[in-house]
């Protein structure tokens, strides 16, 4: 199931989704590129994470967010 994408360029997109694979579930956060035929293919670039550690990833991703300046 596809959570959201967000757009790199015309022909890139990050993907998030929940998927399953062999009877495991995990979320994938991959770069899509747009094939001729039209469609988003996934590429290799991308990672996986195991339900058990969606907190931990979360919170790391938190804290990078912390090290950036907001924009007010």
């Amino acid at each position: 199931m596809i959570v959201g994408e967000i757009e790199r360029s015309d022909t890139e997109r990050l993907r998030v989704e929940c998927s399953n694979y062999k009877g495991k579930d995990f979320l994938s956060v991959r770069i899509y590129y747009l094939a001729d035929n039209g469609e988003w293919r996934p590429t290799k670039k991308g990672i996986t994470v195991k339900p058990e550690k969606m907190d931990e990833f979360i919170d790391l991703l938190s804290q990078a967010k912390e090290k950036f300046p907001t924009e007010e």
